[in-house]
C-alpha cells in the first residue's frame, strides 16, 4: 500500500509532459505550482481530518437518532477497506487543491468569500448529483443524505478558505 501512495505522490510532485504535434507541451509549466497544490492539499487534509473526527463525535453526541440509522447491513464492512474511510479527508483535500489551483482566479473577494463560493460551487457541481443518485439508488433516508451533503459542503468551504489563504 505504501508503494502505491508513494507512486501517487510522485505523480503529483513531478512535472509531467505530453508530446503534442511533435512539440513537448507541459501540463505543469511551473513545478512550484505542484508544490503549492501538494502543500495546501496536505494542510487542508490534516485540518479536515481533525474537523471531521471532531464533528463526528459531536454529531453522535447531539444527534444520536441520526446515527442509529447506520445500524443497517448496508453500512457494515468486513474491515478490509477501513483505511479508505480514514483517508477520505486527505483524498478530497488533494482533489480540491488541484481544482482550486485550476479555477482560483474565478473567485473574487476576501478569503472567506472565496472559500465560501468555492465550497458552494463544488456542492452544486459535484455533491448534489452524487447525493441525488445515492438517494435514488440506495435505501437511505433523506435526512442521512442531507447530512452527507451538509458535511461535504462544510469540508469544501473549509478547504476553500484554507486554499485562499495558503495559495491565493
Amino acid at each position: 500500500m505504501n508503494g502505491n501512495i508513494a507512486t501517487i505522490f510522485n505523480f503529483f510532485a513531478v512535472e509531467c509532459h505530453w508530446a503534442v504535434a511533435e512539440k513537448a507541451v507541459s501540463c505543469c509549466p511551473n513545478p512550484g505550482i505542484m508544490k503549492k497544490v501538494l502543500i495546501s492539499g496536505l494542510i487542508a487534509g490534516a485540518v479536515l481530518t481533525v474537523i471531521s473526527y471532531g464533528g463526528l463525535f459531536l454529531s453522535i453526541r447531539f444527534f444520536p437518532s441520526l446515527f442509529e440509522e447506520y445500524n443497517n447491513p448496508l453500512f457494515h464492512s468486513d474491515g478490509s477497506r477501513d483505511v479508505l474511510f480514514y483517508t477520505h479527508a486527505l483524498v478530497i483535500s488533494m482533489a480540491l487543491s488541484w481544482v482550486w489551483e485550476r479555477f482560483k482566479s474565478l473567485f473574487k473577494g476576501n478569503n472567506v468569500l472565496r472559500g465560501l463560493e468555492f465550497g458552494l460551487v463544488y456542492a452544486v457541481v459535484a455533491l448534489l448529483p452524487v447525493m441525488w443518485i445515492t438517494f435514488a439508488s440506495m435505501d437511505v433516508t433523506l435526512l442521512m443524505v442531507g447530512s452527507w451533503f451538509l458535511y461535504g459542503c462544510i469540508q469544501a468551504v473549509v478547504a476553500g478558505v484554507l486554499f485562499a489563504r495558503i495559495n491565493p
